[in-house]
């Protein structure tokens, strides 16, 4: 048996009929360390959430500065393909959730613009 996974699984190993097998199986003694991202309030208009799963490549602003309406705010890479997310209104970072090299789903709140 493995050492515990970050998400709460081990994987077993076993010889079936003479052939080495594994499995990865949930350990329910373990508490698993994946923690789910805030998701974006569709009917918030500050809050920019992912478009598309994907890994965060660069960001382009830090929290504290004041950006207008259509500045490139992140770029998302997906499948070797590219996505620029753009600030959907003008105003002042007030969270930058995300880092460059992070995972990201769709959906996930990434930056909030007051």
């Amino acid at each position: 048996m493995s050492e515990p996974h970050p998400d709460g699984t081990r994987t077993v190993f076993f010889d079936l009929n003479g052939q080495p097998r594994e499995v990865v199986v949930r350990d329910r003694s373990l508490q698993a360390t994946v923690s789910a991202r805030p998701q974006a309030d569709p009917l918030h208009p500050g809050h920019v959430g992912a478009p598309i799963p994907g890994a965060v490549s660069s960001v382009a602003v830090e929290a504290g500065q004041t950006v207008a309406k259509g500045d490139r705010l992140l770029v998302l890479e997906a499948m070797k393909m590219q996505s620029t997310v753009y600030a959907p209104v003008a105003g002042k970072i007030t969270q930058k959730l995300v880092q460059a090299g992070q995972q990201v789903d769709a959906k996930d709140l990434l930056i909030v613009i007051e």
